[in-house]
């Protein structure tokens, strides 16, 4: 089993919480990572007839005689859970008694924050990063086309590959999203999820969608909501400073696995990327989930800058007081003159220190206190940000 990142912040929380919950996409690992960390423990998975049988005809009686180490996948099915593990809970406040799993962020931490408030835990799991798979630099060369769901690197060929990408889609679709109680037809829905993969990277445009899908501004912010929520695209807020400047105020929209975005566009293989007017963009969002992932790990926020009149950098990451100004750039060289957004950027908030993330090979100083890192050594695992990530 490939070591994940999440294994550490599962045991942190586990030593606190009387209740952890993992969240995450369907088929990232959620249930790998907990019964492979807690092999001895009692496990249920709702999803499973005689498992729900087991828990819902005496809900109150299985917790009593299952007072700890208890693992219950797809917890989200079961919103009478919650309450229930309330009152267990307030009778044994000892950490690391129960983990639950779930595929429906909105819904469930909703229902934990609610009934268990101070009580658990929240650990969200994504599919492989390119820091995991490090390790492995054959599945590693793989990550930006293919994306990072664990089944798709037991697969051979492209082929294979493709069927498990467009399944993944239509099970979402037809299952997964009317098992949050959503009933938006799969097929609209499919529409209204490729029609963001063609906006993917850009800033969104809620009108702009309205109009494309002859919709209502409110079901168009209601389907991203739910996208959103099963953890499918990513809303990248813009970082807002008072510097006298007016500022664009809309996030940027992006498909958060890359494998997704590719199929949802009609790609088949890593040939394809080759010519492709959108490489620049799904090698933007490659790289803005790759850290976005880095800064949850350590309390950060990361968000995009753009003025109102076009001043852009491509992302802010910032912990606690400390900031840093991000380029992002595909091509192996580099034009220190296509650099002014970054350099405005960092003028109107005072940053010392700018990071072009580039394909070359080469770390190189720019002047003005930008530096140029490959790519390459910041997804082998190296650090982009000394002390940060």
């Amino acid at each position: 089993m490939l070591r994940r990142s999440a294994q550490a912040r599962l045991a942190f929380l586990r030593r606190i919480f009387p209740v952890v919950t993992v969240v995450g996409p369907r088929q990232c690992g959620k249930t790998t990572l907990v019964r492979g960390e807690l092999a001895r423990w009692r496990y249920l998975d709702l999803e499973k007839p005689r498992d729900w049988n087991i828990l819902t005809a005496d809900p109150e009686g299985f917790l009593a005689d299952n007072p700890r180490q208890v693992i219950i996948d797809e917890a989200q099915r079961y919103p009478e859970l919650f309450p229930l593990m309330r009152h267990v809970v307030d009778e044994d406040r000892r950490p690391g008694r129960f983990v639950l799993t779930g595929s429906a962020q909105p819904r469930m931490i909703r229902q934990a924050g609610e009934s268990l408030a101070g009580r658990v835990g929240i650990l969200e799991l994504t599919p492989f990063t390119a820091r995991e798979l490090s390790t492995r630099l054959p599945w590693l060369a793989q990550r930006w086309f293919w994306g990072g769901f664990p089944p798709l690197y037991q697969l051979k060929s492209a082929a294979a590959k493709r069927e498990w990408l467009e399944s993944y889609i239509s099970t979402f679709l037809s299952q997964d999203i009317p098992g949050l109680g959503v009933t938006v037809a799969a097929p609209r829905l499919r529409r209204f999820w490729t029609m963001a993969a063609h906006m993917h990277g850009q800033i969104l445009s809620l009108s702009d969608l309205a109009r494309a899908m002859d919709l209502s501004y409110h079901t168009i912010a209601h389907y991203l909501d739910i996208l959103e929520g099963a953890f499918v695209i990513r809303r990248l807020k813009p970082y807002h400073a008072n510097v006298g400047k007016r500022l664009v105020k809309s996030p940027k929209l992006y498909i958060r696995d890359t494998g997704i975005l590719h199929c949802l566009l009609g790609l088949r293989g890593p040939a394809d990327l080759e010519g492709w007017p959108g490489i620049g963009a799904s090698f933007e969002g490659l790289v803005v989930e790759e850290l976005a992932v880095r800064m949850a790990a350590v309390g950060g926020g990361i968000f995009y800058w753009r003025t109102q009149a076009g001043a852009e950098a491509d992302l802010i990451l910032e912990v606690g007081r400390r900031r840093l100004a991000v380029e992002i750039k595909l091509g192996q060289g580099l034009d220190p003159r296509r650099l002014a957004g970054l350099k405005s950027c960092m003028a109107d908030l005072r940053l010392k220190r700018g990071v072009v993330l580039y394909g070359g090979s080469e770390r190189l100083k720019l002047g003005h206190g930008i530096e140029a890192i490959p790519w390459r050594d910041v997804e082998r695992g190296g650090k982009l940000w000394p002390g940060v990530c």
